[in-house]
């Protein structure tokens, strides 16, 4: 093969997949841009706002996150994140001893079968009563909060796919542009080379090297 034609066939090659990586990277970039402006719109539309540094007590103010986005309006997925785990979920721990909604269950059904095993005029069963109504407005409480939170959460997945794509998006322009400028110097480097030169051309046979003396 003649090196001419070796380095047009490579040069375009390279070129070529740089074009395909450019191609790939307009489409990373749209599909993190999408992932951006749809959790922005959707969070924005909630119209959440962080609490004021002034009016944070003092285990709020231990989260750095807290204390950052202070009196902001949440819109990010990383906003998203602080709010779910810092906020809501400290709050959280502050009901029915820290208990998750499925936990709480249990507790009601065990004081539903205490109050059942009681005498309607037992005094104790007033008690097991209140208890039973105190822990179903917890659960409530509990689920509501464990509900915004999950949604929260998955706002923020979401957007750190954005991310990644994003992050993906760079690595393919940069890729391409390596390869577009090798490409580049290989047809350059075929332009100037003699149409007549050979790539890799085996010596004629009986042929030895000279030796130097």
């Amino acid at each position: 093969m003649k090196r001419k034609t070796l380095d047009i066939l490579v040069g375009l090659g390279l070129v070529v997949l740089a074009g395909l990586l450019l191609v790939a990277g307009f489409v990373l970039t749209s599909n993190a841009n999408f992932a951006n402006d749809y959790v922005r719109d959707q969070l924005g539309q909630q119209q959440v706002t962080f609490k004021p540094a002034a009016t944070l007590t003092a285990e709020e103010k231990e989260s750095a996150c807290l204390v950052r986005y202070a009196g902001q309006q949440l819109t990010t997925g990383k906003q998203a994140e602080c709010y779910a785990n810092e906020f809501i979920g400290l709050h959280l721990k502050s009901i029915a001893g820290g208990k998750t909604y499925a936990q709480i269950g249990d507790v009601q059904t065990d004081l539903r079968a205490k109050i059942a095993a009681l005498p309607k005029d037992d005094p104790a069963a007033a008690d097991l009563q209140k208890q039973l109504t105190d822990i179903t407005t917890a659960r409530e409480t509990v689920f509501k909060g464990e509900t915004l939170r999950g949604l929260l959460l998955t706002s923020y997945g979401f957007s750190e796919f954005g991310v990644k794509a994003g992050q993906a998006a760079l690595v393919a322009y940069f890729a391409a542009g390596l390869l577009l400028l090798l490409g580049a110097a290989g047809l350059v480097h075929a332009a100037a080379t003699p149409s007549t030169r050979g790539f890799a051309v085996p010596e004629p046979a009986g042929k030895t090297p000279a030796r130097a003396s």
